[in-house]
């Protein structure tokens, strides 16, 4: 499999945690305690996302495509 490195957005929100999403990836968005749980929780989000565009025929974002 081929790896893609995407730009993320993170933020520290206000009631504790962190949120993590990216303009490469439509749909990415994750949540999580700490740093390191929010960016492993994006990149499954981000494989996830992958999936179902190849499932579903759909034409990847092109931060994707190269």
């Amino acid at each position: 499999m081929n790896e893609v490195l995407l730009s993320i957005h993170l933020e520290e929100l206000p009631e504790g945690g962190f949120l993590a999403a990216s303009d490469e990836l439509p749909g990415l968005v994750a949540q999580g305690r700490t740093v390191a749980e929010t960016l492993e929780i994006a990149q499954d989000v981000a494989r996830k996302l992958v999936e179902s565009y190849r499932e579903h025929g759909d034409e990847l974002p092109p931060a994707l495509k190269a």
